[in-house]
């Protein structure tokens, strides 16, 4: 669950996401990063594209929010990211030691193409 202070959400149970869960943790969220129902529908509405009532419908856990949607909520917040992550078991992929091994890795492959292109050039040919 989210907590109203911090942004940690744990799984009770492993398997499928019920859709109340997923209502919820949205709702949770949404309303975590935005602030009250209001200006978060506001906001969630810039950031989508979505109608008032659609807005207002996830704020209140009515609904959530269908792919395209979401997408464009995850773009524009962290907190949404985080929670999409968790709720599909992966929120491993986003932990500082997973994303400390992908910059290593992502220096090594520089290393790599600089000992082929030369450091000093951009990797831009003419």
């Amino acid at each position: 669950m989210l907590h109203k202070k911090g942004s940690s959400f744990r799984r009770d149970c492993e398997g499928r996401v019920s859709a109340a869960e997923y209502r919820t943790a949205i709702s949770t969220a949404l309303a975590q990063d935005l602030g009250g129902a209001g200006s978060a529908a506001k906001v969630a509405i810039r950031w989508t594209g979505a109608s008032e009532r659609t807005a207002k419908n996830w704020m209140s856990g009515t609904y959530g929010p269908r792919a395209e949607h979401l997408i464009e909520l995850m773009r524009h917040s962290d907190r949404i990211l985080s929670v999409v992550l968790i709720l599909a078991g992966r929120d491993a992929a986003m932990t500082p030691e997973h994303l400390k091994r992908v910059r290593i890795e992502l220096t090594e492959i520089l290393c790599r193409l600089d000992a082929v292109y030369g450091g000093d050039d951009d990797g831009r040919s003419g």
